[in-house]
């Protein structure tokens, strides 16, 4: 890939659809996020603007602050997976009022988690800004 401004490009669109996604979930759907949802959101969000915005100047610093919180959306994600799993004890579970964070109901494209969505794409945003950042700057 000559042209490594499109990793960021690609990068944007994955933020782009986790957004639009969990958007639709809430404001369409009307499915209230649990707490971890909201910190996995906190962390998402915001690459929509900053992936953009390196992207559009093909910015190594975006990058960077990008790779921070998609890896901080990565851990928030695989502890909220993992909760899910039943691997972590409920004893640990941040939730206490509201939503459960365990007890997710949501399935989509036949049995797949919305934490497992929300992970696999930190993980990809992650693996995208690091092959990014390995490419020598010009």
């Amino acid at each position: 890939m000559n042209r490594p401004w499109t990793l960021l490009l690609l990068a944007w669109m994955v933020a782009t659809t986790a957004t639009l996604g969990a958007l639709f979930l809430g404001e369409v759907m009307g499915m209230t996020p649990c707490v971890l949802c909201w910190y996995q959101r906190i962390f998402m969000f915001p690459l929509v603007i900053v992936l953009g915005m390196a992207a559009y100047f093909d910015d190594r610093r975006g990058a960077v602050y990008a790779l921070a919180l998609a890896l901080g959306g990565l851990v928030v994600a695989g502890y909220h997976t993992l909760l899910v799993a039943g691997l972590i004890p409920k004893a640990w579970v941040p939730c206490s009022a509201g939503v459960s964070c365990t007890d997710q109901k949501l399935e989509v494209l036949n049995g797949v988690q919305i934490p497992w969505l929300s992970l696999a794409a930190f993980m990809v945003l992650a693996f995208l800004l690091i092959v990014y950042l390995r490419k020598p700057s010009r």
